[in-house]
């Protein structure tokens, strides 16, 4: 192979863990089941202050992402992100929806909440 054939190689596969743009599967028909008792505040917390940009279930909206996407997995955006999202906000990186805004008012705690409540989503959706 050419040095340009693996540079293009290396490009591509560096590229996949960050998609721009819907995910490759229609979420509009994702149904969880229901939730575990134990993830209940999470839900809670996720529908007051996430779900108007990330959707119900997580599918997002044309406002926000989907969080039940790849690039979401723990491997990829660790549970710190999520708290750092929320604390300082966010610049566009992934998606062409504009920057994400701190959340203010929301504790460490309700995003360790939120996030329990995420990674289970995640799950659920074949994210692991």
């Amino acid at each position: 192979m050419s040095r340009f054939g693996a540079i293009a190689v290396a490009m591509l596969l560096v590229g996949a863990g960050c998609s721009r743009g819907a995910p490759a599967n229609d979420l509009r028909t994702f149904d969880p089941g229901q939730t575990p008792a134990e993830l209940g505040e999470g839900e809670q917390q996720y529908q007051a202050r996430c779900a108007s940009c990330h959707g119900r279930h997580a599918t997002g909206t044309d406002r926000g992402p989907p969080l039940i996407d790849r690039v979401y997995r723990p491997g990829h955006h660790a549970d710190e992100a999520f708290q750092r999202a929320v604390a300082f906000g966010v610049q566009a990186h992934h998606w062409d929806f504009g920057p994400m805004q701190p959340i203010p008012g929301v504790s460490r705690e309700d995003v360790v909440q939120i996030t329990g409540y995420v990674r289970w989503l995640q799950r659920q959706a074949g994210i692991k």
